[in-house]
């Protein structure tokens, strides 16, 4: 994962990430370059967790944990149809879903700002590319 702000100064966030579950209840986890886990964010109905280190936060939606965790709030809810080939729009987010065959996925937002660009690369074979159920905790 790949997301890129055009802030002043510009920032960037690269992580491997482990996203499972649904849009409804799920997990993801961004994982640092050097292999340790950064932050892990869960949700399910009325229940949204963020936990960096030995710190959790809690929180109305999971797009407002992904702000605290990478600067910005990504569509969390969204992805989950991206992987399916689904372009849906969300919070200004519009995917580029052409070479998701490819296993890469692209979204960039205009607005609200800052401009934001999120580039993910998919290591699992594109038939296999969708979400999992899983079971809260």
């Amino acid at each position: 994962m790949a997301l890129n702000l055009a802030t002043e100064p510009p920032q960037a966030f690269f992580a491997t990430f482990e996203l499972k579950g649904t849009a409804d209840a799920g997990e993801l986890s961004l994982i640092s370059p050097l292999g340790n886990v950064v932050a892990e964010m869960r949700w399910a109905p009325g229940d949204a967790r963020l936990r960096t280190g030995q710190t959790t936060h809690q929180a109305d939606s999971v797009e407002a944990l992904s702000r605290e965790a990478t600067g910005t709030a990504l569509p969390i809810q969204a992805l989950f149809d991206w992987l399916k080939g689904v372009g849906t729009t969300a919070g200004g987010w519009q995917p580029d879903l052409s070479q998701l065959g490819q296993g890469r996925l692209r979204a960039r937002r205009e607005v609200p700002a800052p401009v934001a660009e999120l580039k993910l690369i998919l290591d699992v074979p594109s038939e296999t590319v969708g979400p999992k159920t899983i079971i809260p905790q």
